[in-house]
């Protein structure tokens, strides 16, 4: 298959700095899209990889799946998207497309693993993994694709690819509403985004953060009330209280404190991805019929439905906009927790 070198910055060994890279895409097909990309978001998922700490990596890596840009160029059968329109990709460029999953456009759940837009097997130039957004331009077939409005702020939009279809997809799926009262558990890339959402949605928002240095900020993303976890008076007060948690904290933390703040039937979802197991007490759950319950990203279809729900509402995410050369300092920044709420890459820096 026809390939073009374009620059990227990645790293070829867990434990060197990124750098600027050479890499290969493949020229577009009757179905694909080539994106210009003009930002790029850093997830923390970025960062693992980078260092092999998920111990899967296949160097050499260029992450990044928070993808906005301009289209270049689209393939002849492209029908949904045209050249100069602005367009979006997100955490997977493709999946099997058979199986029941992707079927009920559950792409994320696919049964072989959907391919990942960074250290997943190119399916088309074979022998090498997927390259993510950390570059100056990428090629997805088009039902990977996502159309992103001109309404919003361009590097606001792309955490959304990631921090906010992680966060939208479990308060939709858990019909998150009006007369509802959510909590979210964590204030960073993830909680600032639940925060948003779901008061979109119409719910009394209940935010549990360790930081009281939070409280205002948390209010300004709006939160109805703002509770210090650490502080077991406070977390007494909200005792089977709440329909719904949204756990976005990846650190190791008291999931039982937690589950006992829900009414009977209630539901906590984690999104935050702890390394070690995290102990329930059976009690927990059974004493009010609970459930503690996870999710993923949600599928293309749903991706869209968030974009569009964002556009309706003027929703971005809160970003520090760097340069390609920053990439560095801001993993070691993102290691301390010291960002309000996201790293976005301006992907004119790395020309």
């Amino acid at each position: 298959m026809e390939t073009k070198n374009i620059k990227a910055f990645g790293t070829e060994a867990a434990e060197a700095p990124l750098k600027t890279l050479d890499i290969k895409r493949r020229a577009v097909q009757a179905h694909d899209v080539e994106i210009e990309i003009l930002y790029c978001g850093i997830c923390h998922s970025d960062l693992h990889s980078a260092r092999n700490e998920w111990h899967g990596t296949i160097y050499p890596i260029v992450p990044g799946h928070e993808i906005v840009g301009r289209i270049v160029k689209i393939g002849d059968h492209v029908k949904n998207f045209k050249v100069g329109e602005l367009a979006g990709v997100g955490c997977m460029v493709d999946s099997c497309r058979e199986c029941e999953n992707c079927k009920n456009d559950l792409e994320q759940y696919c049964d072989e693993g959907s391919i990942l837009t960074f250290n997943s097997p190119d399916k088309h130039l074979g022998g090498i993994q997927t390259f993510g957004g950390y570059s100056e331009s990428i090629v997805v077939d088009e039902s990977f694709v996502l159309h992103i409005s001109d309404k919003l702020d361009l590097a606001g939009v792309a955490p959304l690819l990631c921090a906010g279809i992680t966060t939208y997809s479990p308060l939709k799926h858990w019909k998150v509403g009006p007369g509802q009262k959510v909590g979210i558990v964590g204030i960073g890339g993830l909680g600032h985004m639940g925060i948003k959402l779901a008061k979109a949605m119409g719910a009394h928002v209940v935010v549990f953060t360790t930081s009281l240095s939070k409280t205002e900020d948390a209010k300004r993303l709006g939160a109805d009330e703002v509770v210090l976890s650490t502080d077991p008076e406070q977390m007494a007060k909200y005792a089977k209280s709440l329909n719904f948690i949204l756990d976005c904290v990846s650190a190791e933390h008291n999931i039982d404190s937690y589950l006992n703040l829900l009414k009977v039937d209630g539901t906590l979802t984690l999104v935050g991805a702890p390394m070690d197991p995290l102990p329930v007490t059976s009690f927990s759950l059974i004493l009010g019929r609970r459930s503690f319950a996870g999710s993923a990203i949600g599928g293309i279809a749903e991706t869209q439905e968030m974009l569009d729900f964002c556009a309706e509402h003027n929703i971005t995410s809160d970003i520090e906009i760097i340069g390609v050369n920053d990439v560095n300092n801001a993993y070691e920044r993102l290691l301390k927790g010291d960002i309000k709420y996201r790293f976005v890459i301006d992907m004119a820096s790395l020309k």
